[in-house]
């Protein structure tokens, strides 16, 4: 393996720093101590991005990268060992990664893939998922995580149909706002920082529509309200591909999740998820809007000063957990999204470099 840096703990984490992140925010910085430590300074976007529940989403993506420095690790003959500041705040979680030789540590088969998993947002096939697969994608997941899955034409559609309330849900409600119209780059089909709008999943024309729509949030709430400007999105982003998958999927804790490491770990359970997914050929889109907003009405934590949205989603997390099965598996499910085989996407999210990834004080 030819390496383009001097230490071993850049060369880990410039394949590490493949990590998937909600929306591309790479919610991490890296200050590299010396050729086998360094420190990953984290943070949430709870304060600014409603779907950053208590900074949970921002916990899975912090803890599918430490999955991910622990294969990226294996390639260079060492074992990762993390340690969280005990002393940090909530919001700026902070682990200490230790780089430990050994020569007999064999290459995590995990390894090829993190740069080749991407989200993909486009319809994929129905066929259903092989026994042997579906074994495998079990099984990545260790002893503390179960896989509920959601097949057949008559649950897949019960799933999308949730998805397309979910997606109105998202283009009503004016807190999102914010979030959606910072996150894509327009006329892009990569982005290193951001999702490029071909990677979106619309088609031309709604895709002009949501850019004339995300100037500002008067124009949204004018198309919401007398165009129907939620409709199109919905068919296309949520339903269509909602139906056209192989099946949709929880990764379910054995018990319900309370702590940041909680989070931390079963971030790296969905890396491992993703990744061996990746490495049998099938494609992945997260869907985690129902699981969120469930959260909310559950903690009832205010995520609107809008009462009918706020019905609405209360009206849908009853919704969720019937499909679910329960408010047990609710309280215990970290991660919700669809699978099936298919191509790669074509435009896709990158990453920031090592570089500029790096800590400043």
């Amino acid at each position: 393996m030819k390496n383009r840096f001097q230490t071993t703990a850049e060369n880990i984490l410039d394949h590490a720093r493949w990590a998937p992140s909600g929306d591309n925010m790479q919610t991490w910085r890296f200050e590299i101590v010396d050729t086998h430590c360094f420190i990953v300074h984290g943070y949430d976007t709870r304060d600014h991005c409603v779907y950053d529940l208590e900074g949970h989403a921002s916990q899975l993506a912090i803890g599918a990268l430490l999955e991910s420095i622990a294969i990226a690790a294996s390639a260079f003959k060492c074992r990762a060992e993390f340690q969280l500041d005990e002393n940090a705040l909530e919001t700026k979680p902070t682990i200490n990664v230790q780089l430990i030789e050994d020569k007999n540590i064999e290459q995590d088969p995990l390894f090829l893939y993190l740069p080749k998993r991407s989200v993909q947002r486009r319809m994929l096939k129905t066929t259903p998922l092989s026994l042997k697969d579906k074994s495998k994608l079990e099984q990545s997941v260790g002893n503390f995580y179960n896989i509920k899955w959601i097949e057949g034409w008559r649950a897949r559609l019960q799933a999308a149909f949730l998805m397309y309330k979910n997606g109105r849900l998202r283009l009503i409600l004016p807190e999102a706002f914010p979030t959606h119209s910072t996150i894509i780059e327009w006329n892009s089909r990569f982005s290193d920082d951001k999702i490029p709008d071909q990677a979106v999943g619309l088609d031309m024309v709604a895709m002009r529509m949501m850019r004339w729509a995300m100037k500002s949030w008067k124009r949204v709430s004018f198309l919401n309200t007398f165009l129907a400007g939620t409709l199109l999105p919905r068919i296309e982003l949520d339903l269509l591909p909602g139906i056209a998958c192989a099946a949709h999927f929880s990764l379910v804790a054995e018990k319900e999740p309370r702590t940041m490491e909680d989070y931390l770990n079963a971030g790296r359970a969905v890396q491992r998820f993703w990744l061996t997914s990746t490495m049998l050929g099938l494609q992945l889109q997260p869907e985690m809007t129902p699981l969120i907003f469930s959260g909310y009405i559950k903690n009832k934590v205010e995520f609107t000063k809008t009462q009918k949205i706020h019905d609405y989603a209360v009206d849908l997390s009853k919704v969720f957990k019937r499909l679910m099965g329960g408010e047990a598996v609710i309280d215990k499910a970290v991660f919700v999204g669809r699978i099936g085989y298919g191509k790669p996407a074509k435009a896709r999210s990158l990453r920031l470099s090592l570089e500029q990834l790096e800590y400043k004080r």
